[in-house]
């Protein structure tokens, strides 16, 4: 019997002693804040096995490395640099044409591929100046530097808008110089200050990027990489299971995207019901609500980003704020108090629209409140008419205002302790694999930063103080500041969810107030405090990516500056040679279709914010003054449930975000609950259900899926826009394909129109 009792207690000894070294474990990977990704007993397995404690990063990235890998090579820099001055000289030269497509990242990450295995395969081996010309095989590493510098400038440069609106709307053509420095001072300032942010937004296990996973798994299956975390599910490899995807969703889309277009626009409700108003408002997918719920377009499911990628529990959270703010009975919740009773004029207004308009119904013609000289004319603006937004645009506002303060309130009460442990902690005390991997690469000195960050802001202060802006320094300076401030709490916040708050409205309304009357101070203020931000979120992502396939530092470094200075002076050339050579450019009628739409929203919204500026919109006693009060509703609705947490600390309260809930709408207009709810739908499925029921298809499958779908639908579109919509100026397929009832029906309805609940009389008004 003695045998037996010591026995068990033997046993509940090591019992014992496995859960305090468990819990010893757990401390030591869990971050200093409570991480919804993070679930307890797979983090203990993933870094017993020496791996991520995030299963999503298992079944992503290998955590293995050979140093010896070559990377930065004469190949990858040739690949890379040439796709980095097609890719953003093809998208710089269409951004300004209707109908448009935008060459993604991902398609340099596929096109570069077959290349570099072509080069492989043809070139000498030989070496020029001690430079091999093929190295050997086409490597993983060098695909990924490669596709690093084609797609870190393959959007356009914000501030390339602010040149085309001063020539076309201000008519100040300044020359080359301001405009280069222009462009590099905002983009290259973001880089500086997310080197700095690297330790927070890169280091740590915790921020796991989702969209970069699915990027990393597209290279391992493209390269056949096997590594632990695909598990051992057998069935179909990941390369083939890539390819009949990819196909699929290629081929399908020329259904929705060409052939069928009502397939994307599935406003069935509408076409029953083509002109009775408020069922068009409720049901449509163009100016309405998109109640009608129904797709079969992958590019309006993943519009906001690929339901595959985000954490379920984050796309929860952007379904509540849809359903609580949008959504709610449709028309017995805030939008039935605004648009159904003519809160803010509402019924003479499309419900949702990214326009905005006149006391009339009519669109606002900025024209007639601007002097010759582009000035404001107060006594025009007083007799023509106040500015007026549809009510989802209105909404969207005071939705931008709570995630302002939302962000900092959160931030301090959840990041803090990670902030301060990330400031203090070295890369290979990271309780990661892929740190630890890492910190044996020479990392980027901090001067390299500071001379890049030095360098463009003296480009800054050169380029506002040469040249006429009319924007002081100082409100420069403070354009930083907000940028600076701001990194750390969105950038954790968008490692976690993935989703990105933004500054651009926040930037307006502080420099509207500050400086009024100059468009031209407006639009630089929010160049510099929004897309310094942007472009470090962009260099801490890439960072990451680089992070996860084992890319050096420096290399990494060098590949992003050099690509991003190349981009912007490619895009600016193009854009030069277009105002030189294209005649009638930015003309509505332009005969090429190069109307310059995104230019005029850029435009309008110089004067609207600098001209007319928030003051006469925002102000107390003004129409939009009551979304104001959003900014104190985004400061409380955090320390709400943080102190509920505190209380109930593993109830479903630790999973409410209150910045992702106020910022994920912020697709609203133009999205509509088309885009949100079966991307939440199609979210709950593979994140949720199969995620915990069928874990290993999961591991192996789903992020190939997401990359595959996203990449037959980036082809697909290239190939429809260059073979049968920009050949012969559009007209192939004019009097056939085009007129036919799938590509015509959804709008030929109300939606369509934008039709309002309620029409203005000739020569009335309202307001």
């Amino acid at each position: 019997m003695s045998y037996v009792h010591d026995a068990k207690r033997d046993s509940s000894s090591s019992d014992i002693e496995k859960d305090i070294n468990q819990a010893n474990l757990l401390a030591v990977i869990e971050p200093e804040f409570d991480d919804p990704n993070i679930d307890k007993e797979a983090a203990i397995a993933g870094v017993l096995e020496d791996d991520s404690p995030y299963p999503e990063v298992r079944s992503a990235v290998a955590n293995t490395d050979d140093p010896s890998i070559p990377v930065s090579t004469l190949r990858s820099w040739v690949l890379g640099l040439m796709w980095a001055i097609i890719i953003p000289g093809l998208n710089q030269f269409f951004y300004f044409r209707y109908p448009s497509v935008t060459v993604t990242g991902v398609v340099g990450q596929l096109l570069i591929f077959p290349i570099g295995r072509l080069w492989a395969r043809v070139v000498p081996n030989v070496k020029v100046f001690g430079i091999e010309l093929n190295p050997g095989p086409f490597t993983v590493k060098e695909h990924v530097l490669a596709t690093i510098m084609a797609s870190v400038g393959a959007t356009t440069a914000y501030a390339t808008d602010v040149v085309a609106v001063q020539r076309v709307y201000y008519n100040q053509t300044y020359n080359f110089s301001y405009q280069w420095m222009i462009v590099m001072s905002t983009q290259l300032i973001g880089f500086s200050i997310g080197g700095i942010a690297r330790r927070f937004l890169v280091q740590p296990p915790s921020m796991i990027w989702p969209a970069n996973l699915v990027t990393c798994t597209l290279f391992n299956t493209l390269h056949a990489q096997t590594y632990a975390g695909t598990g051992n599910r057998g069935g179909m490899s990941r390369e083939r299971f890539f390819l009949y995807a990819f196909l699929a969703s290629a081929v399908w889309y020329i259904l929705p995207g060409y052939l069928f277009q009502a397939l994307s626009y599935f406003s069935w409700v509408c076409w029953i019901a083509p002109e009775n108003i408020p069922v068009n408002q409720m049901f449509g997918y163009v100016h309405g609500l998109g109640m009608g719920l129904i797709t079969f377009d992958w590019a309006q499911i993943a519009y906001i980003g690929s339901p595959l990628a985000t954490p379920w529990w984050a796309e929860a959270n952007v379904l509540g704020g849809f359903v609580f703010f949008f959504c709610k009975d449709s028309y017995s919740h805030l939008l039935r108090k605004s648009s159904y009773t003519n809160t803010w004029y509402s019924k003479y207004m499309p419900i949702s629209s990214r326009g905005s308009f006149d006391n009339t119904g009519g669109a606002y013609d900025v024209t007639k409140i601007i002097n010759a000289d582009s000035t404001f004319s107060e006594e025009a603006y007083k007799a023509y008419s106040p500015l007026y937004l549809s009510t989802t645009f209105a909404i969207s506002y005071g939705l931008s205002f709570a995630s302002i303060t939302a962000t900092i309130t959160h931030s301090f009460l959840y990041f803090r302790k990670q902030i301060w442990t990330q400031a203090r902690r070295a890369m290979h005390e990271q309780p990661d694999i892929h740190a630890r991997l890492m910190s044996h690469y020479p990392q980027v000195p901090e001067w390299w930063y500071a001379i890049i960050f030095l360098t463009m802001f003296a480009f800054g202060i050169i380029s506002i103080e040469v040249w006429e802006t009319k924007f002081p320094v100082q409100y420069f300076i403070l354009a930083l500041v907000i940028a600076f401030v701001y990194i750390i709490p969105i950038g954790m916040i968008q490692a976690i969810t993935n989703q990105q708050v933004g500054l651009n409205v926040i930037t307006e309304l502080i420099i509207g107030y500050a400086l009024p009357g100059r468009p031209i101070a407006m639009m630089l203020f929010k160049t510099w405090g929004y897309i310094t931000m942007a472009q470090a979120l962009t260099f801490s992502s890439d960072f990451k990516l680089g992070h996860y396939m084992k890319i050096p530092p420096r290399a990494m470094f060098w590949s992003q500056v050099v690509a991003t200075v190349l981009a912007g002076t490619v895009q600016l050339g193009v854009q030069a040679w277009m105002f030189t050579n294209i005649p009638n450019m930015c003309d509505p009628k332009q005969a090429d279709g190069f109307i310059c739409p995104s230019t005029e929203v850029f435009g309008t919204a110089s004067i609207i914010w600098g001209v007319i500026g928030p003051a006469r919109q925002f102000s107390k006693g003004q129409v939009y003054y009551a979304l104001t009060f959003f900014f104190l509703v985004g400061f409380i609705c955090p320390v709400i449930t943080y102190c509920l947490s505190l209380k109930w600390p593993n109830s479903w309260l630790r999973y409410i975000n209150f910045p992702v809930i106020f910022t994920g709408t912020n697709y609203i207009p133009p999205a509509s609950a088309i885009n949100y709810v079966p991307w939440a739908i199609v979210g709950f499925i593979f994140q949720y259900v199969i995620r915990r029921r069928h874990f290993s298809w999961w591991t192996k499958y789903n992020y190939v899926l997401s990359a595959a779908l996203d990449a037959g639908v980036a082809i697909s579109a290239v190939l429809i826009f260059f073979c049968l919509q920009y050949p012969r100026n559009g007209t192939i397929g004019a009097n056939n394909i085009a007129t036919w009832w799938g590509n015509t029906v959804m709008w030929n309805t109300a939606d369509s129109d934008g039709t309002p609940l309620r029409t203005v009389a000739d020569g009335d008004f309202f307001g």
